[in-house]
């Protein structure tokens, strides 16, 4: 069985506090995620002074009126303090630390953590200095592509790979950069599309609402999924409408494991717990009225009737015609 990565998108809802990171850390670890992820930056090198939010951002955040991007990320930074507690607080709950980086001066300090894996988030993938500084550390890549079309990834794949990436380490996810993503525009299918084109691992980050797309992402052969998770989707903060909810995250986790294990072989053979149900289930050729021995058996004076124990009905021609061999009570078993 081909276990699934869950990775737990924490990102900023943590709304600046370490104690409310610690809180989700704890949520991670309940729902048994493999990582829980944060996001790394200088707010004033992500963002100019005159960049403005999103409008999702802008939605869910109760700030002033005209607050730039770069304000209101500067109010969710992590220091490298926080960064280190997080980490020892992850180790300590016995579950991975993970980030993404956006900016060059995070990619380096993110490298000097040795975490061994990178995420290129959507909004970087067009980015080629940080792309060019993620590929010459020559880990494994997550690469994210909302936003993006196939000539944008085979791009940045290009960049990865001639920099020193093995792209059998490359696993792409397939995502949709809206907050939270309309069904209508999900466009699942696209998954298998970039896997059979680019001839990488595939995964997918979702934003839409509840769980159950993620869970069909795993079906189609996602090796990844990435979700956002908050401990209350009703805080402020530009993330968590469109999140999972701790008990929401641990249902999701649950149902793609159970996935995992249905998905089974591709071979269409009886399984060990069915085998019992084959006499009770099927039919067996029978006498539908008291037959004499040396009566010619027929359409008329046998029929097919449970249990299957007996003769196969896929054996019917076979028995039409024959002589019984013996005297057969109503419902008996024909045998030949």
């Amino acid at each position: 069985m081909n276990r699934t990565i869950i990775i737990a998108e924490a990102g900023v809802n943590h709304n600046g506090s370490i104690d409310l990171a610690k809180e989700l850390i704890d949520a991670a670890v309940e729902a048994d995620v493999d990582y829980i992820k944060f996001q790394t930056f200088k707010a004033k090198k992500l963002a100019s002074k005159t960049a403005q939010k999103a409008e999702y951002q802008d939605r869910n955040t109760s700030s002033a009126n005209n607050e730039s991007q770069q304000e209101m990320l500067s109010k969710l930074e992590l220091s490298v303090d926080d960064h280190n507690e997080l980490i020892a607080y992850c180790q300590k709950k016995n579950i991975r630390f993970f980030s993404t980086a956006f900016d060059l001066e995070s990619v380096d300090f993110l490298a000097s953590l040795n975490l061994g894996l990178w995420k290129i988030p959507s909004g970087e993938i067009t980015n080629y200095p940080y792309i060019r500084r993620i590929a010459q550390t020559k880990e494994p890549i997550i690469l994210s592509t909302g936003m993006s079309d196939m000539d944008d990834i085979k791009a940045a794949i290009q960049v990865l790979v001639e920099n020193g990436v093995n792209k059998q380490e490359i696993t792409v996810l397939h995502c949709n950069t809206e907050y939270p993503t309309p069904m209508k525009d999900v466009n699942l299918k696209a998954m298998n599309h970039i896997a059979k084109e680019l001839g990488v691992r595939i995964g997918y980050s979702d934003h839409t609402l509840g769980i159950e797309v993620p869970i069909a992402a795993v079906a189609l052969g996602a090796t990844i999924i990435e979700k956002h998770f908050t401990l209350d989707r009703e805080m402020k903060g530009p993330d968590h409408k469109a999140s999972l909810e701790p008990n929401e995250l641990k249902a999701m986790v649950k149902a793609i494991r159970n996935i995992e294990e249905a998905l089974g072989i591709e071979d269409k053979k009886v399984s060990e717990s069915e085998q019992k149900n084959i006499a009770i289930a099927r039919k067996s050729i029978v006498a539908a009225l008291p037959i004499k021995k040396g009566e010619i058996l027929t359409e008329e004076n046998i029929t097919v009737k449970r249990p299957g124990t007996g003769i196969s009905p896929m054996k019917w021609e076979t028995v039409v015609g024959q002589k019984a061999i013996r005297d057969f009570e109503e419902d008996e078993l024909i045998e030949l």
